[in-house]
């Protein structure tokens, strides 16, 4: 008779615990049914482990009332196990280890006080809630220490079976269901619980991810149009000079400016809709339009590099030499500068020079200002390092050296470091 019930039990657990055949077509069992799309699967976790828990402790009651019709029994019975039940879906909630040592003793102890004491009064019907009480050390204590306390669990209810006088089979029927009991309901919990974690770690890498592109966009906003504003403005001074001198030359300066603005307004669009690379050679003949437009000597070679470099690299030197011509046109009073490009088996370097600084020698921080601090982040992202200072001749020197070939591990690197730029820099300004 407790063979055939326990096994039954063990069927009832089996269905209701959700456990069933693989699909035959792996494609069909990827597709999500209609009550995984309709149920947050947190909730539907949870919701199973209750179920679970429910089951068994239904079992539970339907056994105790086989064997003891009193109506006083049943219902003392029902009350200890609404009190396990709490107890149960306390120590199985997601949070359930993040309690404090003193309060997961106490509800322990009150589980292993409502799971023995009961056995007196309700015999080997109740010994299957030892089950619950095994997958609550499990579930709230360290793993060493839970698994044995576990076994204990499982050894205490042999013991209690060997004192009742059951033969060999029933014996080890109670002890398997104690254990089965415990290692259903522990996994259900875990299950739960890693699915709570799963779903907060997708949420947080969504969060990161917009973070990382609002980053990126201001990056590369910052980049793109402060060097085209930077140029409109010293067109626009220019053109402002030559309107009673040079009529003509104001106008080709005017017909510049309209250029530019085009650009920069092509620029904010491809921004916001996708990449391109640049490319340092280009980028240095527009430094020269917009040099010599500012009357700034300029002396500018990067005929080394012209052609071997990898496109992520040529993109980022490009974006250093953009910025270190706005920055000089922004907050300096240059009257020469000087951008050189040289290549080596394994490294490119780019070095501006200008003298619109001035000053006693020092070292100026990489990440002093916006424009800087991109700079720092995109070379960093392939594996090259930036460096500015004021050298003894009061010139401000700004290098940016980088790998030829980035590094594997850079090219996988965050939104928020990879150097994406939008806009092929081949414009004549």
């Amino acid at each position: 008779m407790l063979s055939l019930r326990w096994s039954r039990s063990s069927a009832s657990w089996r269905r209701l615990s959700g456990e069933r055949a693989a699909p035959a077509d792996p494609e069909a069992a990827a597709q999500p049914s209609p009550a995984e799309e309709a149920i947050p699967a947190p909730t539907l976790a949870r919701s199973i482990t209750v179920v679970a828990v429910t089951c068994y402790a239904v079992i539970s009651l339907l056994n105790v009332r086989a064997t003891h019709p009193s109506d006083s029994v049943f219902l003392a019975c029902c009350a200890c196990l609404a009190v396990l039940f709490v107890l149960q879906l306390k120590h199985s909630a997601p949070d359930a280890r993040l309690a404090s040592r003193r309060s997961r003793l106490l509800t322990l102890s009150a589980q292993a006080l409502m799971t023995y004491l009961p056995l007196t009064l309700f015999g080997w019907e109740w010994g299957g809630m030892a089950g619950f009480l095994a997958a609550s050390v499990l579930l709230l204590t360290p793993v060493r220490v839970g698994w044995l306390f576990y076994a204990a669990i499982t050894l205490s209810m042999v013991g209690y079976s060997v004192f009742l006088g059951m033969g060999p089979n029933d014996t080890a029927y109670f002890a398997i269901a104690t254990a089965l009991t415990g290692l259903v309901v522990y996994g259900l919990s875990t299950l739960s619980r890693l699915i709570v974690a799963l779903y907060a770690a997708r949420a947080e890498l969504a969060r990161i991810a917009v973070s990382d592109e609002r980053l990126r966009f201001a990056q590369d906003l910052h980049d793109l149009l402060g060097y085209s504003l930077s140029a409109i403005t010293i067109k626009t001074e220019l053109t402002a000079r030559l309107i009673d001198a040079s009529p003509e030359r104001a106008q080709e300066e005017v017909a510049g400016v309209l250029d530019l603005s085009r650009q920069a307004l092509a620029d904010v669009r491809t921004v916001a809709s996708g990449y391109r690379n640049m490319t340092l050679s280009a980028e240095a003949s527009s430094a020269r339009a917009i040099l010599t437009a500012a009357d700034i000597t300029a002396d500018i070679d990067v005929t080394a590099v012209t052609g071997l470099l990898d496109p992520g690299i040529d993109t980022v030197l490009a974006t250093v030499l953009r910025e270190g011509i706005t920055n000089a046109l922004r907050h300096s009073k240059l009257r020469h500068c000087s951008i050189r490009a040289t290549v080596d088996d394994a490294h490119v370097s780019l070095c501006l020079v200008n003298d619109g600084v001035g000053g006693q020698p020092q070292a100026v921080a990489a990440d002093s200002g916006n424009g800087l601090g991109n700079l720092r982040l995109r070379l960093a992202a392939v594996g090259g390092r930036l460096s500015s200072h004021i050298d003894d001749k009061g010139f401000f020197r700004l290098t940016a050296v980088a790998p030829r070939v980035p590094d594997a591990p850079h090219r996988t690197s965050s939104p928020a470091q990879a150097p994406r730029l939008t806009r092929r820099s081949g414009a004549d300004v």
